[in-house]
């Protein structure tokens, strides 16, 4: 499984270029790019280096949990997927590109794709010293019009960018993304019940056009979750001292809260269920709210079955399970 924490080189490689930035003057731009992104803002607020090393150090450690939890989830789900070669759309300063490359030594071809200049240049510095990203593409200009050009991968990720746009140009998007993929997607958002939305329209229009749900979905069918309830998880993160510095915050870690689904070409058969919030764990039995391939259900695991009982005390938020005997339907 693939931590959920920046991997050493790339740490290495962001705190070499974090000498003499000035904290205080990195958390005030972070906070004015922060307040763009959650007021449905792009990355038009970044246009120099310590803009986009300010994003790097405020957003980047939280959006590679995310991406490398979906791509956990993915994992546990097809064991055997080895892609080769790597799309990340929207690309930023190549974060879901840093999680691919850990999840995966098999991928050998890495593109990246986004229309920020300032964010591209973050990315190539720190691709540079890293043995098997040094030699990245990193295309400039925008996701619709690159992606005509581009070449089909194995594995498509689009990660805390489809939220930029409009529904029409959404639409024609996920279809772009679908056109190169020549195995599997991976499309990741915040987890707040907009994000959700928007991962649930993709889903939808894709399972049209032929695709098949991989995680975090046991079935292929419409989501069972009636508003104002939505499908999202949560991964928690150890915060490094110039982290909690740029957030203005004293607790050691942060919980990034994410929705996500990943698509797959072939049918993927006997998908087990999800875990969709923390279990309760009382003394007389566990209850645990899942969803399964017949819909939104409530495991209840007795103490007195003590084998069952050990084993969902092992289950969190987020995790593929198998249902249990006796589970019962909420209303």
């Amino acid at each position: 499984m693939t931590s959920p924490d920046l991997p050493a080189e790339l740490r290495a490689a962001l705190n070499a270029r974090l000498e003499g930035l000035s904290r205080s003057d990195a958390a005030g731009r972070a906070a004015v790019i922060s307040q763009t992104y959650r007021e449905g803002g792009g990355s038009s607020t970044i246009r120099t280096e310590t803009d986009a090393l300010a994003y790097a150090l405020a957003r980047m450690p939280a959006t590679y949990a995310a991406v490398a939890a979906s791509l956990n989830a993915l994992t546990e789900i097809r064991p055997d997927f080895a892609p080769v070669r790597l799309l990340d759309v929207g690309a930023g300063p190549g974060t879901a590109t840093w999680a691919a490359a850990e999840a995966f030594t098999s991928l050998r071809d890495f593109t990246l794709l986004d229309a920020n200049g300032a964010l591209r240049t973050l990315a190539e510095e720190l691709f540079h010293g890293s043995i098997r990203l040094h030699d990245t593409r990193y295309e400039l200009g925008q996701a619709r019009a690159l992606l005509d050009k581009a070449e089909a991968a194995d594995l498509v990720v689009a990660s805390y960018m489809i939220g930029e746009l409009g529904d029409t140009e959404r639409g024609a998007l996920a279809d772009a993304l679908w056109a190169k993929t020549g195995d599997t997607l991976l499309v990741v958002e915040p987890g707040t019940p907009a994000g959700y939305a928007r991962i649930i329209a993709l889903r939808a229009r894709l399972i049209a056009a032929g695709a098949h749900v991989v995680a975090p979905c046991p079935h292929d069918g419409g989501c069972p979750l009636v508003a104002p309830d939505w499908c999202h998880f949560s991964q928690r993160l150890q915060r490094s001292r110039a982290h909690k510095q740029v957030k203005g915050a004293d607790v050691p870690f942060e919980d990034e809260r994410f929705a996500y689904v990943a698509l797959s070409r072939a049918r993927v058969e006997n998908r087990p269920s999800r875990v969709l919030a923390q279990p309760d764990v009382g003394k007389v039995e566990i209850a645990a709210k899942l969803c399964t391939p017949e819909g939104v259900s409530v495991a209840r695991i007795p103490r007195r079955a003590r084998a069952e009982y050990a084993s969902a005390r092992r289950w969190r938020w987020g995790d593929a399970v198998s249902r249990r005997p006796g589970e019962s339907r909420d209303p």
